[in-house]
């Protein structure tokens, strides 16, 4: 059998931009599970006919269409057979810019002018379908993110709808936090942030990030979002940054979005050591042996430095000329650490003074080590 393949979506558009290549999804148009299980490939898709190449291991889909049966992103009836084109199959994806494919003699298929909106910087919907799925939305602002791109406005008016209407409520936590962080991680968080509030699903999904974006900090949240992408960090140092500008008084409601979205705990920990921590650590450079000492005590920063030091790095994103504090926060950290904790101990004359002997050590090295 000669299939009529074609590379489509996110490789044909990374070519295009002189990305480096990544992984290649191919669909297949005019044939059967059949007729791709008797040339050798494996299938493995659950919900359409998705199939693996037996020698490059890559992934060929039978070109299909789908067609809206119920509310959020699995309310799809899939049709999949060979009398599907590829101008229907890339009907249903929801960029232009992911809407091209590349055929074996390198021609390009290009029938929504996604090659042009490439150009332009520009994310438009490819047809009203888009609605159809939820977590386009998200798609949307992550693909801001990650090139810069901004929004057609009949696109953005789609995705206003779509929230107002209700449609993003189905949005599944899994989704919304895989989306969120990868979008987290892109060159351009920031304008993840501005697209999600433009269209209101920031609001409707993450309300105490929603409360940070239309507050008083907004313009230097995402000054020092920008400053961390520009420094390639850590997703939960990004996130981080965020709750350092949050009012304390939304702990709780930050505790809630996390246990929603199932965030991992080393992400929630380090956001709310942040939220916690910061009015200490911003006056730690005036702060005495013992204030810095509670602090230390605070983040747990003895026991795990790596973590105290990524609460670092967030503060330094948030407050660039906080240099002075830093180098003495870990001079502080340094000093305590130093301290033989068995020896220290080994000095109470009671169980219940280990504690107290232990943090006289460390309290006194301080003293004498941050001057």
């Amino acid at each position: 059998m000669a299939l009529q393949a074609y590379v489509v979506g996110g490789a044909v558009r990374d070519a295009l931009l002189g990305l480096p290549a990544g992984d290649r999804d191919w669909v297949v148009v005019g044939a059967t599970p059949e007729e791709m299980s008797a040339a050798g490939y494996s299938a493995v898709g659950r919900d359409f006919p998705v199939f693996l190449h037996p020698q490059t291991h890559e992934e060929y889909a039978l070109a299909r269409t789908e067609r809206k049966s119920g509310r959020g992103y699995k309310g799809f009836t899939v049709y999949a057979a060979p009398d599907v084109t590829l101008e229907a199959d890339l009907r249903r994806r929801d960029l232009t810019i992911n809407a091209m494919a590349r055929a074996a003699d390198g021609q390009l298929i290009d029938p929504f002018g996604g090659q042009r909106d490439l150009q332009a910087g520009v994310l438009r919907h490819v047809s009203d379908a888009f609605v159809e799925d939820p977590v386009r939305i998200l798609r949307v602002a992550r693909f801001a993110a990650r090139f810069g791109f901004v929004v057609a406005p009949e696109t953005a008016a789609l995705m206003q709808r779509m929230v107002s209407e209700g449609e993003a409520d189905f949005l599944v936590a899994e989704r919304v936090w895989q989306e969120f962080s990868r979008g987290l991680c892109e060159a351009r968080p920031q304008a993840m942030f501005e697209v999600l509030t433009q269209c209101g699903a920031l609001q409707r999904l993450m309300p105490p990030l929603a409360a940070l974006f239309v507050g008083p900090h907004r313009d230097a949240a995402l000054s020092a979002l920008a400053r961390a992408a520009q420094a390639q960090a850590r997703m939960e140092e990004r996130f981080a940054v965020l709750g350092w500008f949050a009012a304390p008084s939304a702990e709780s409601d930050f505790v809630a979005l996390f246990d929603a979205l199932r965030v991992p705990t080393e992400t929630r920990d380090l956001v709310l050591m942040a939220m916690q921590c910061r009015v200490a650590l911003e006056g730690a450079l005036q702060a005495d042996a013992r204030a810095l000492l509670d602090l230390l005590k605070r983040a747990d920063a003895i026991r795990r430095p790596a973590r105290f030091a990524q609460l670092l790095c967030v503060m330094q994103f948030a407050q660039p000329l906080c240099a002075p504090t830093v180098a003495r926060l870990n001079q502080a950290l340094h000093a305590a650490t130093a301290v033989d904790a068995g020896a220290a101990a080994a000095r109470a004359t009671h169980p219940a003074e280990i504690a107290r002997c232990v943090d006289a050590a460390r309290l006194a090295a301080i003293t004498s080590g941050c001057p």
